[in-house]
C-alpha cells in the first residue's frame, strides 16, 4: 500500500516531521511518501492561506492519482481542499481534522481542540460544525502563537501547549485533546504523558483511516457529489483559469 501524505504548506522541516509521524503510525508494508507543494504559503493561519494552499494540494492529488497511490492524507488541521481533492481522486482522501474528530468521538464522550494561532478560531469552529461534531467538541482553544513557532526553539511552545491541554481537561470537562496542527504531530506522545489522557494526532489518525479504507476495498464514491465528470478534464497539473470571453 502506498499513501501520499501532503503537507499543504511549504515549510520542509514541518513536512519531515509530518512524514516521521505518518511512518510511525503506518503498518508494516505501507509506504509513506510525504510531500509539500512546489509553491504556497510557509504556514496556514487563515482563510486566504488555505485558499492558496488548496491549489498546491490539488496538484499533488492529481499527480498522485496518475502515479497510482492507494490513498491520500491532507496534513493540515484546516483540511484545505479536501472536498475538491475527493472530486479529483478515486483513491480515498482523508483530512487530519476530520480523522482526529472521528477517532476522538469513538473513544470519548467529548474532546477539546488545542490549536493556533488565535485568529483562526472561527475557521476551526466552522470545521467542527461542518463535520457535525458540535455535540462531541467541548471547546476549541487557540494559542496566540504563529504556526511556525512550532519550528523555532526560541518560542519553546511545548510547555504552552501542555498547559493549554491541562486547562482543557479542567475547564472543558473533556476526555481527550486533539492537537489541532500537523506541526504538533511529534508532540503527541509527550503531551499524552504529561496530561494523563489521550492527545490525538490527526496525522496518525488519518494514516490509519486510509489504511482501513484501502483494506476494505473502499474508494471515493463517484455517483453524485464527488463525481469525476467535472473534475476529470482539469486533472493536474492544474490548468490555468481561462480568461472570460469579452463581447
Amino acid at each position: 500500500m502506498r499513501i501520499k501524505v501532503i503537507n499543504p504548506n511549504t515549510t520542509w522541516s514541518m513536512t519531515e516531521k509530518i512524514g516521521e509521524a505518518a511512518r510511525a503510525a503506518a503498518s508494516v508494508g505501507t509506504e509513506i511518501v510525504c510531500v509539500s507543494p512546489k509553491a504556497g504559503p510557509a504556514s496556514i493561519e487563515g482563510y486566504y492561506d488555505e485558499a492558496i494552499a488548496s491549489l498546491g494540494v490539488l496538484n499533488e492529488i492529481a499527480s498522485g492519482e496518475k502515479e497510482g497511490f492507494d490513498g491520500f492524507v491532507i496534513a493540515c488541521f484546516g483540511d484545505p481542499g479536501l472536498q475538491a481533492a475527493r472530486e479529483l481522486a478515486r483513491a480515498p482522501v482523508v483530512g487530519i481534522a476530520e480523522a482526529a474528530m472521528h477517532v476522538a468521538s469513538l473513544v470519548s464522550e467529548g474532546f477539546s481542540i488545542v490549536s493556533m494561532p488565535a485568529r483562526a478560531l472561527t475557521g476551526m469552529e466552522r470545521l467542527v460544525h461542518t463535520y457535525g461534531m458540535e455535540k462531541k467538541c467541548r471547546r476549541v482553544r487557540m494559542i496566540d502563537l504563529p504556526v511556525l513557532a512550532l519550528e523555532e526553539e526560541e518560542f519553546d511552545s511545548r510547555p504552552v501547549i501542555v498547559e493549554e491541554c491541562r486547562k482543557a481537561l479542567m475547564e472543558d470537562k473533556c476526555d481527550c485533546v486533539l492537537l489541532g496542527c500537523a506541526g504538533m504531530a511529534d508532540l503527541c506522545g509527550y503531551v499524552t504523558e504529561q496530561i494523563g489522557v489521550p492527545a490525538i494526532d490527526g496525522v496518525a489518525a488519518a494514516v490509519k483511516m486510509v489504511e482501513a479504507l484501502v483494506a476494505l476495498g473502499l474508494r471515493t464514491c463517484k455517483r453524485t457529489g464527488y463525481g469525476l465528470a467535472a473534475a476529470a478534464s482539469n486533472a493536474g497539473p492544474l490548468k490555468p483559469i481561462c480568461s472570460a470571453t469579452r463581447p
